[in-house]
């Protein structure tokens, strides 16, 4: 396509300086069709080898999350302590190159798309289970960091005070700027207010957004975890209670991770690879999170009807609010046992 070739010139400036000379770029594709970023395939050719990679851009500012260069800090760690996480062979911040900050890495081959996750599921019984289990192998893996070594732009909680105090500050922000009211989130917030949780031993680096729909996976299992821009420090159930909300399983309510595996599978890979479960926190936390997702989806919509970020995916999501309202107020009820059907 004759558009594209500013962007392969783009590409191939940039990979010139990092591999010491600009390869040929070919195959270009779109590939993404969220709200924030734009994914671009494409192979890298020099002499006789071909490099699959993709390129992550972030075209508007006003959709940008966080600075790439900590983005790629975040996957770098991730990759050191042995989590599947594409490797990256450079970031740029200069938007000379494509139009906009963005990152190069490797190309792992798999689905992405959630369905299509559970399409493998079910060719092969067996792969759910297994999923789950990698997916809590992978959590600890990541948890295991120390928070010393992210790098100093990641998202940390203020000293000095409860995480949980921060966390609810946060969300309650977010309830004050609805557009119209919601006693479903507002009862929500009391509740979380009066069942803190046990604190964890210890902080950790999150990727914040772990969740069927940011996986690649294959036959094999977990492949890689994708995008990092939420990534932060704080309580390791965090991420776990997260990856449970019934938003990520796309109608298999009755398989809690992702739609695909039981708790049970995913606690055991959590203490395998190196987590503690803290069965308080992951009910808290899951429960935070519905209603964090709720407000951000209200929050998305009202991005599109103010004109700040004028998306019809952004648009889009104000018709689920009413659905993470009934998933909180189905939360409310107290946690099921690990393994039972329930929020």
């Amino acid at each position: 396509m004759s558009a594209s070739d500013p962007l392969q010139a783009g590409l191939g400036r940039a990979l010139g300086e990092v591999w010491g000379e600009a390869p040929a770029i070919e195959n270009l594709q779109i590939a993404s069709a969220g709200a924030r970023r734009r994914n671009v395939l494409f192979d890298a050719v020099r002499g006789a080898e071909r490099v699959p990679l993709v390129a992550t851009i972030i075209p508007n500012p006003a959709m940008q999350v966080m600075d790439v260069e900590v983005e790629v800090a975040g996957l770098r760690l991730a990759q050191e302590q042995g989590m599947p996480v594409p490797h990256v062979h450079g970031v740029w911040a200069d938007r000379s190159y494509v139009g906009g900050p963005f990152f190069i890495s490797e190309r792992v081959e798999g689905e992405t798309i959630p369905r299509q996750v559970l399409r493998l599921v079910e060719a092969e019984p067996s792969l759910g289970p297994k999923l789950a289990t990698q997916c809590g192998h992978a959590l600890g893996r990541l948890h295991a960091a120390d928070p010393a070594k992210a790098h100093p732009g990641l998202n940390r909680p203020p000293a000095g005070r409860s995480i949980f105090d921060h966390a609810l500050e946060g969300a309650e922000a977010l309830i004050r700027e609805l557009l119209q009211p919601s006693p479903s989130f507002r009862l929500g917030l009391r509740w979380l207010e009066r069942h803190t949780p046990s604190r964890p031993d210890r902080l950790a680096v999150l990727h914040g957004d772990f969740r069927n729909g940011n996986l690649i996976v294959g036959p094999d299992g977990l492949r890689a975890a994708l995008d990092w821009e939420v990534g932060h420090v704080g309580d390791p159930m965090e991420d776990l209670g997260w990856l449970c909300m019934r938003m990520w399983r796309f109608r298999n309510d009755d398989l809690e991770v992702g739609g695909f595996g039981s708790r049970r599978e995913l606690r055991a890979g959590y203490e395998a690879g190196g987590g503690s479960w803290r069965a308080d926190a992951f009910h808290w936390w899951k429960t935070l999170s519905t209603l964090r997702w709720g407000l951000g989806l209200a929050g998305q919509a009202k991005a599109h009807l103010d004109g700040s970020v004028p998306s019809i995916i952004m648009a889009a999501s104000g018709r689920r609010v009413a659905e993470l309202e009934y998933d909180l107020l189905m939360l409310l009820q107290g946690p099921a046992p690990a393994g039972e059907t329930g929020s």
